[in-house]
């Protein structure tokens, strides 16, 4: 058989179980649209989903497989080369096992261990070599394209595959003279090694792959194997420092685990895409989310809403349908900017309200003259009195009892300081309670921002 038969015997071949592959799938999926009400999780447009998920890991599939293949070897190389160091070749029988484990939709990792024969001959002479081997390789196999027939599990896989391993082997045969040779048993006076030839071993080889049904699927490859030596036909001549053979071959592939789990190698990641958007429990997930998401907007929209347009939202206006243009503080009242209380301190009133800024509990230099007028009073008349804070109605009770208090204390300290005995003063906190003016108002709000004496 010579270069040009062998390609042409294996294309017819490639084309015969490619268009019975066709031909099986469109059988199935007719097969499937005459029973719409029985359609299985293999068809397009399936009425439940399957188990697995893309992002659900590999637990959720079947991964590992098992291989048997056999077919034909030959030193003959579809990319070209020479034939070893032999004008023809003997097509021989080859055969294998391979193991794999699927690590992802398209990549795997396989081991093969591979056994046959290759030969070939001279056609001027009676030179002529047989090589027996065998080889353990670890090799990536990558499936590059894919055909579904629009189904929802792939039907077709093309694939490549690399790696290296070791090859183990024994070229006998007979030299141009006549001379029989034997590397691992000797022959015609000379000695053997007693041992197989071992040189590394480097596979590189495509494929296409059939599914079958859900555990089985057919195999057709071609790999060529490069030696990493001169002497796998026996012999080493010139420049043909490195040999080489090829395999064509066939076979079954049968995938290993839990029928009820799908193979990752036939998962179609699209189609499961589609069934996870259409899944019932992930639609509810997605529109009790859509509903938190209205929840959050409307919350937002009634943080903004601002019905007197003062720059404060309703929910923290104090003083709603304030007129428009005013000047507003954080509460949403207006801001009365007062003129400055000279009355008390020109007067120097003794036991006079002393007033306070906003939010502030230090005392202004013009209640100076009230509170040296009480103090000099006090430590006259040795009379005791009970100190009264107060506030307006901004911010919290909380904050406001705290705030009515401090300035209590504030009058206090100062009376103590100018010589006042601190046992004659008692301190009390009102808050924002018995206001003596409208807190609804700037003025009024003033007003009760106070400290009062009652006299005992």
């Amino acid at each position: 058989m010579n270069y040009s038969t062998l390609r042409k015997s294996v294309a017819l071949s490639v084309a015969s179980v490619l268009v019975a592959g066709v031909v099986s799938a469109q059988t199935d999926s007719a097969a499937t649209a005459t029973t719409t009400t029985k359609m299985s999780s293999d068809t397009t447009m399936s009425s439940t989903t399957t188990n697995a998920k893309v992002f659900g890991g590999r637990g959720q599939y079947r991964t590992w497989s098992i291989g048997l293949n056999a077919g034909v070897t030959s030193p003959t190389m579809a990319t070209g080369g020479s034939l070893n160091d032999y004008q023809n070749n003997k097509v021989q029988l080859g055969y294998g096992i391979s193991f794999r484990d699927q690590l992802g939709h398209n990549f795997g990792l396989q081991l093969d261990v591979r056994g046959g024969k290759v030969a070939g001959d001279n056609t001027v002479n009676q030179a002529s070599y047989s090589t027996r081997f065998y080889q353990a390789t670890l090799s990536g196999v990558v499936n590059v394209a894919t055909i579904d027939f629009i189904r929802r599990k792939n039907s077709v896989n093309f694939f490549l595959n690399a790696g290296a391993g070791l090859a183990m082997y024994n070229p006998t045969g007979t030299l141009a003279n006549g001379t029989p040779f034997d590397f691992k048993n000797g022959a015609a006076g000379n000695a053997g090694t007693g041992k197989w030839v071992k040189e590394y071993v480097i596979p590189v080889g495509a494929g296409v792959k059939f599914r079958l049904s859900e555990a089985v699927a057919l195999n057709l490859g071609y790999t060529q194997n490069f030696i990493d030596g001169g002497n796998f036909d026996g012999r080493t001549t010139g420049n043909n420092k490195k040999d080489h053979y090829s395999y064509g071959y066939g076979g079954l592939e049968f995938t290993l685990g839990s029928s009820s789990k799908p193979s990752l190698e036939w998962v179609n990641p699209v189609a499961m895409m589609y069934d996870e958007l259409y899944d019932a429990a992930l639609r509810q997930e997605v529109e009790a989310l859509k509903g938190r998401v209205t929840n959050v907007e409307n919350a937002v929209n009634d943080l903004k809403k601002d019905s007197d347009g003062d720059g404060v939202s309703d929910q923290f206006d104090k003083c709603p349908n304030t007129p428009a243009g005013s000047v507003v503080d954080g509460s949403g009242c207006v801001i009365v900017f007062p003129k400055a209380d000279t009355t008390a301190a020109a007067a120097g009133t003794p036991y006079s309200n002393i007033q306070f800024e906003f939010d502030s509990s230090v005392l202004r230099t013009s209640a100076y003259p009230a509170l040296d007028a009480t103090s000099a009073d006090l430590r006259s008349s040795g009379k005791s009195v009970e100190i009264d804070g107060y506030a307006s109605s901004e911010g919290t009770a909380a904050h406001n009892m705290a705030l009515s208090r401090d300035r209590a204390n504030s009058v206090k300290t100062y009376l103590v300081n100018s010589g006042v005995s601190a046992s004659k003063l008692k301190v009390k906190a009102f808050g924002e309670t018995h206001p003596i003016a409208d807190n609804s108002t700037e003025e009024g709000r003033i007003a009760n921002r106070r400290v009062s004496f009652k006299q005992k």
